[in-house]
């Protein structure tokens, strides 16, 4: 990531008070200004005698107007408006044009070349400083607004940098693909510009037992990424005290003990939790507020289209509600199924169209795929990618796909 630049060095603090620079060669003139802006308050003055020092005292004083004259030897007022106006940084710098003549065709040369006002000299000294002051205020709110845009610019882009950081954080907590204890799993992780919560995993709990799980903290930003990294965590380092991690009740109940919302800054989340037992060939899950798992079986028709089995739960979030006990359910697992265990950013998706991405349809993009595994994974997450017209998601897209073997 670029590292942010700061704001130009003239305009890093906007003036508190007016600056005006006058650049006239005739001394006369410069004292008889002085004069004139001498009682105004919040009015500093600079006077150039010298056309051609006139961009370097420029630099120097940060003037907030410039009143120039047009008619001075070797270097005249339009060509130093041109040599202003070239430079970045007075690009935008009110010049207030002085001359001893009214005439149209100058007036419209020096408006062509990028003047802000004219006056014939000497003006009224009323009008001067009305006319100074106009243009002196107009432009510390413009370098103010500029200054406020900056910051803003730089904030945003150390949270951006922040957002990626903690992106790369969760992504690296997360298991390396592979065969474990019977299964093989493996999985696709797209974080949300805004970075959402999610975090999932697996792991062996004994030689014939995998547990596998994935969550979704509401919200976005570092604060759910946190969450969902400690629920993570707690999962699977054993922390959750009296706790059979062979129960996915059970662990959801502790989980729901362990993450009351109120401790946590008001966030809850949803997860979908299964332990696979390889002796048996079954697999116990709860959910908890989670999209179902869908497990499909291989071909069991004459047709011999996979049979997928949403793998739900009446459970509800965790975190919202104390005291809670949370049910588990069983199903046989045939070999060379395949589960998929997804969050909602996979298919709660805006669509160019206005509409938005369902469960069902998604569903039935999993179970549609010619292949298993791995394959179907990459060929799911550009179709669903393409629904969304291409752009950046608006939440995590996580999906595990575990084959039993």
């Amino acid at each position: 990531m670029d590292v942010p630049q700061p704001p130009d060095p003239l305009s890093a603090v906007a003036p508190r008070r007016g600056v005006v620079l006058l650049i006239d060669d005739q001394p006369i003139i410069g004292e008889a200004i002085r004069r004139m802006l001498a009682g105004a308050d919040a009015l500093d003055y600079h006077y150039c005698r010298d056309p051609g020092a006139a961009l370097a005292m420029a630099a120097e004083t940060a003037p907030t107007v410039i009143l120039l004259d047009l008619v001075m030897p070797d270097i005249d007022g339009l060509e130093v408006l041109r040599r202003l106006r070239a430079d970045e940084r007075f690009r935008e710098l009110p010049i207030i044009v002085l001359s001893t003549k009214e005439e149209a065709a100058v007036k419209a040369e020096a408006f062509a070349l990028g003047a802000n006002d004219y006056l014939v000299k000497l003006p009224d000294r009323v009008e001067l400083v009305a006319r100074v002051r106009h243009h002196s205020r107009g432009y510390i709110a413009l370098l103010e607004r500029n200054l406020a845009f900056e910051e803003l610019r730089i904030s945003r882009a150390v949270l951006a940098e922040d957002l990626a950081s903690a992106a790369r954080y969760v992504r690296s907590l997360l298991p390396l693909p592979g065969e474990l204890a019977g299964i093989r799993a493996d999985w696709r992780f797209i974080p949300s510009a805004g970075l959402g919560g999610d975090a999932f995993g697996y792991h062996s709990l004994d030689d014939d037992h995998v547990a596998i799980y994935l969550l979704d903290v509401c919200g976005h930003g570092v604060g759910a990424a946190l969450l969902s990294v400690s629920a993570l965590n707690a999962i699977r380092g054993g922390a959750l005290p009296n706790t059979d991690f062979h129960d996915p009740g059970a662990v959801l109940t502790a989980l729901n003990r362990a993450f009351p919302m109120e401790r946590h800054n008001d966030m809850f989340f949803t997860i979908w939790y299964g332990v696979y037992d390889r002796r048996q060939r079954s697999l116990r899950w709860a959910g908890g507020g989670h999209p179902p798992a869908l497990l499909i079986q291989p071909g069991s028709d004459t047709t011999g289209k996979p049979a997928p089995v949403p793998l739900d739960s009446d459970n509800p979030l965790l975190g919202a509600i104390e005291g809670l006990d949370f049910s588990s359910r069983q199903v046989d697992v045939p070999p060379s199924a395949t589960l998929y265990v997804f969050s909602d950013g996979t298919f709660e998706i805006p669509r160019p169209d206005g509409s938005m991405g369902t469960l069902d349809l998604f569903c039935d993009l999993l179970a549609s795929q010619p292949r298993r595994g791995e394959t179907a994974l990459d060929a799911v997450v550009e179709q669903t990618k393409a629904l969304a017209g291409g752009g950046a998601l608006a939440d995590d897209l996580s999906i595990l796909a575990v084959t039993f073997c």
